[in-house]
């Protein structure tokens, strides 16, 4: 029993969000369950990034045909936008990382990634694999397939630039080298200690019309797709839209259509097809030598009762017992799992476990209530609790729609690990943009497993069942209702920056805050703040309250601070109890999802400001979140975050030097077409604006500016390191009141700019010429114009990623733009 739920968990954890409620199936969805039971084939779809995959193809695999169906993303989508926040980097990875595996709710997929990190827009594979390594992408590609089985692989994307990013293309790649590797025994042997060898039937790609790439033609097989699901009341295209609508940090709402329409398939490797997608594979129980199984199944299917779904119980319990000596073990334990599934829904199994606190520290017990119920004719007896180091006995009736309540203290043990995304935990691997993971058997998982939990022993019928239960957290909003989330482990104390960006002051030294929350009660801590080649500032004796936050003045003397050299990193420790704490706690928290922890090491960089600016007080309008505004507050500009009563008409500017907008705002603040009228004015009155950049979709208004200009989503600059060269050097942008030379524009970081400008009127005057390799010059990533009396500027320079990254190029270029009014 013990190994078929473990096979069963280890399902679970992989395919979607884990649940934080033990909770029954819809009676649709167990129809569903009984049917898909019935198929013996597994489909991976393969691409490089949260939603890049076919969600329409996926519903239809999974609720039309009732087939088990994965996708592999090769990366979380850490390089890409938000339009939600601030978030960039790790943090956009954990938030897309969640939106995926809601979506995967909805569509009923399983969801499953590489260790890849999306280091942004890559024009061609080659590029991307510079910081991808092949072998080691291929590895987990492989180890995915081989521990998932596909019958079929299908990627989205073709190998080359038709693909329409570097990435695409080299998902396509991988795809191509892990089929030919998976089913070779010489292949990443030391995989085989854990899954054996697995040759898929073919590999595929499905073909698309996007935009003037077209790589389908007529002569590929063709799949009608988009039916009515009855169960759900829609079709798999409507609900392809409302999973890909989950994508909201993407901006990525998606319509659903109703209807069917054509999907077409191009073969790439293995045997071809005529029919269908599963040409040449048996999916029945005759795969196995089983086919009475299937025929059990389809009657159990055929007499459903949507009303009595615990009908089935005793007909589903009979046919686990002929699955149990089926000799295929994969098959085997996979179909125990689902059948296992299937019959706790049926019952109508409920069982929550929760505390009254979202978080907690190793080593403290902590009083739980577990409630458990079931809905079924079918006996259910529950005959023990397994509590985590205590053991309850009980033989409780709980299948009469009777709600049961269990009150018990739960030990969480002291070395428990932090609650934080597995892939966070080690850093990146040195000279790749690929994640450092603790073992092997996390490559594929969506999120870390969630360990916490007791145990339920039940029997069902005379059958017995074990079902774990997360330990939670459970609070009722008032608006929301009852909310649930896993219990969060926490070390007993965390420190933070204030900014992660520091400026030094005029006179060398170096202020900051660093803010310690104490989870528990400590005495008698010391805080140490060191440089790069020293210790640069230590407070002892500090008493922390548990559940309170102390904002400790750090200020590092001009002395001290030269010493560590140029620009250079603070880090910061705690020690106290003989332990050292050193990591920043960060909740990521939007409605569309659960909230999110994760840690990284406390640190700040140090800039030695190189630069001047003349502009002093600055206006900004704020778009989908960038650190502009806070780094020009660092700067020791005064900064106001504009609303709607400044922006009813020029005269309120007036005491603005400057005024920026944040990146996307024409996207995501509808108001811009009512407000870009009054900021022109402004300008024309005398002001400086200065616009980022935003994108072709969904825009408030097309009158960017005070003369004609069009933004074009495929003109951008993804080298970093591409060679810049001034269009017009005299510009005062350049000059004024830093000299911007070369240098300025090196260690940039990601990408120098993107949806640059790809049509102006004559009155503006591009500043800059820049191409990745082997491309045409793209002159539209800056354009400035003299407005009346008054200046106005239009940037499509990745600011939003070069100043929280501390480059001071840019941050020099920045001010001259701020300041070239004044």
């Amino acid at each position: 029993m013990r190994k078929i739920l473990s096979s069963l968990l280890l399902i679970s954890t992989a395919s979607v969000t884990q649940a934080q409620q033990v909770r029954p199936a819809t009676s649709s969805k167990i129809y569903h369950e009984i049917a898909q039971l019935r198929h013996l084939v597994n489909v991976l779809y393969v691409a490089a990034h949260p939603d890049d995959e076919n969600t329409r193809l996926l519903a239809w695999l999974v609720n039309d045909k009732n087939v088990r169906t994965g996708y592999l993303s090769l990366t979380r989508g850490d390089g890409g936008q938000n339009i939600l926040g601030s978030e960039q980097g790790e943090a956009l990875g954990l938030i897309r990382t969640h939106e995926l595996m809601e979506a995967r709710k909805l569509d009923g997929a399983e969801q499953y990634f590489s260790r890849a990190i999306d280091f942004g827009f890559s024009k061609t594979n080659e590029e991307t694999f510079k910081h991808w390594p092949e072998y080691q992408l291929t590895y987990d590609a492989v180890w995915v397939m081989r521990k998932f089985r596909p019958d079929v692989v299908i990627c989205r994307f073709p190998p080359n630039t038709m693909a329409g990013h570097g990435q695409h293309a080299a998902s396509a790649i991988i795809a191509a080298k892990a089929y030919k590797k998976v089913g070779d025994k010489m292949q990443y042997t030391e995989q085989l200690h854990t899954y054996t060898a697995w040759q898929p039937k073919r590999l595929l790609q499905n073909t698309y019309r996007f935009g003037d790439r077209n790589t389908t033609s007529e002569d590929q097989f063709k799949q009608a797709v988009g039916q009515y699901v009855p169960g759900m009341g829609m079709g798999v295209g409507e609900l392809a839209g409302l999973s890909r609508s989950i994508h909201k940090s993407q901006g990525a709402g998606t319509p659903s259509v109703p209807g069917i329409q054509i999907e077409y398939f191009k073969l790439i490797e293995g045997d071809t097809l005529t029919q269908s997608l599963f040409d040449g594979i048996d999916i029945t129980w005759g795969r196995v030598g089983m086919p009475s199984i299937g025929e059990d199944l389809k009657k159990i299917e055929d007499d459903y009762d949507f009303r009595h779904p615990d009908a089935s119980i005793p007909a589903l319990l009979a046919v686990r017992k002929k699955i149990e000596t089926v000799k295929d073990e994969y098959w085997r334990n996979e179909k125990l799992g689902e059948i296992d599934q299937t019959i706790l829904d049926c019952t109508g199994l409920l069982a929550e476990l929760y505390t009254k606190q979202p978080q907690a520290v190793g080593g403290v017990t902590l009083p739980f209530t577990l409630r458990v119920i079931a809905r079924s004719k079918t006996p259910v007896v529950l005959s023990g609790i397994q509590w985590g180091g205590a053991d309850t006995t009980m033989n409780l009736l709980i299948s009469n729609d009777t709600l049961r309540s269990f009150e018990h203290t739960i030990a969480i043990a002291a070395n428990t690990p932090l609650t934080q995304p597995y892939w966070l935990t080690n850093g990146h691997q040195p000279g790749t943009e690929m994640f450092m993971i603790p073992n092997d058997t996390l490559i594929g998982l969506p999120e870390t497993p969630n360990n916490l939990n007791a145990t339920i022993q039940l029997s069902v019928n005379g059958v017995p069942f074990s079902v774990k239960v997360p330990l939670s957290y459970k609070k009722l909003d008032p608006v929301k209702g009852d909310i649930v989330e896993q219990l969060r482990i926490v070390p007993d104390a965390t420190v933070i920056f204030n900014s992660t960006l520091l400026i030094t002051q005029p006179d060398g030294s170096v202020q900051a805050n660093v803010r310690v929350h104490a989870f528990k009660e400590l005495k008698n801590a010391t805080l140490a703040v060191s440089g790069t080649k020293s210790e640069v500032f230590s407070l002892k004796g500090i008493n922390l309250a548990a559940s309170g936050d102390t904002i400790i003045p750090v200020k590092i003397a001009a002395q001290a601070s030269a010493a560590q050299g140029g620009d250079y990193y603070l880090s910061v420790e705690l020690a106290a109890n003989g332990k050292t704490y050193n990591q920043s706690q960060h909740l990521i928290q939007y409605n569309h999802l659960p909230t999110l922890q994760y840690f990284n090491p406390a640190y700040a960089k140090v800039l030695r400001a190189n630069w001047k600016c003349t502009a002093k007080r600055i206006g900004y309008i704020e778009g989908a979140g960038d650190l502009v505004a806070s780094m020009l507050r660092q700067a020791g500009l005064e900064v106001d975050v504009l609303k709607e009563s400044d922006l009813t008409n020029a005269a309120k500017l007036k005491k603005y030097d400057a005024i920026i907008t944040g990146i996307r705002a024409i996207n995501v603040e509808k108001r811009m077409a009512y407000w870009m009228p009054v900021l022109l004015e402004y300008a024309r009155n005398g002001g400086t604006l200065v616009m980022q950049y935003n994108t072709t979709q969904d825009m408030a208004t097309t009158n960017l500016g005070p003369y004609p200009l069009t933004l074009a989503s495929d003109q951008r600059v993804t080298e970093e390191d591409a060679k810049i060269t001034f269009l017009d050097p005299a510009n005062r942008i350049l000059n004024y009141p830093n000299k911007i030379t070369d240098d300025d524009f090196a260690g940039w970081v990601q990408e120098r700019g993107l949806y640059f400008a790809s049509k102006w009127d004559d009155k503006y005057t591009p500043l800059f010429s820049m191409h990745d390799e082997g491309e045409q010059p793209l002159k539209g990533g800056t354009l400035y114009t003299k407005l009346g009396k008054g200046n106005y500027i239009y940037t499509s320079l990745s600011f939003s990623r070069q100043l929280p990254a501390g480059n001071k190029g840019a941050i020099r270029l920045l001010m001259n733009m701020l300041s070239i009014g004044k």
